[in-house]
């Protein structure tokens, strides 16, 4: 009976020590990206896709490629009337080059403009899975044309200065 009595308490023990799985739910928010959204510039309402635009952040070697034609890996065809970029969590700026007409034979027709972000950022704590995320607060731009090409985005509004999901857009590019 001692037996008995033992076993089953070490199994009681043995069973105290098992803890939850701790996954993060693919549909928890996360960090969010600085969604830009693309506009007509003659006609303000209507949202304007944008071929070939290549955004590469500062000092970095590689970029993404938008492109209207593109097929991402579900067979789908990526819009480019909006993208979403990433800003860096460890600064209070994030640097990014927009190239128009990326990839274009006639590389004369390339545009670059230059937009620098300026924010501040929070971690907030999301749960014991998911860890911690950030999020971005008072956010402003300052423009430049690197190439001296010409800026090829004529008008650029924040929308939503505080970047905490991804469910809309903070800033209208108008071209």
């Amino acid at each position: 009976m001692k037996k008995i009595i033992s076993f089953l308490l070490l199994f009681a023990f043995g069973l105290s020590g098992c803890e939850k799985d701790d996954i993060c739910d693919a549909n928890t928010p996360t960090t969010p990206r600085l969604i830009i959204t693309f506009y007509d510039i003659n006609n303000p309402t209507v949202r304007k896709k944008v071929t070939n635009l290549k955004v590469i952040g500062l000092d970095q070697d590689e970029g993404i490629i938008f492109n209207e034609a593109a097929i991402d890996e579900a067979k789908y065809v990526i819009t480019t009337d909006s993208i979403a970029v990433p800003l860096k969590t460890d600064a209070e700026t994030t640097t990014y080059d927009f190239i128009l007409n990326s990839g274009n034979p006639n590389a004369s027709s390339e545009n670059k403009d230059r937009i620098k972000f300026n924010y501040t950022h929070q971690e907030t704590y999301v749960s014991r899975a998911c860890g911690f995320k950030s999020i971005f607060q008072s956010l402003t731009l300052q423009r430049t044309d690197p190439n001296a090409d010409g800026l090829w985005m004529q008008n650029i509004f924040i929308i939503n200065p505080n970047i905490e999901y991804e469910n809309g857009t903070h800033i209208k590019v108008f071209f």
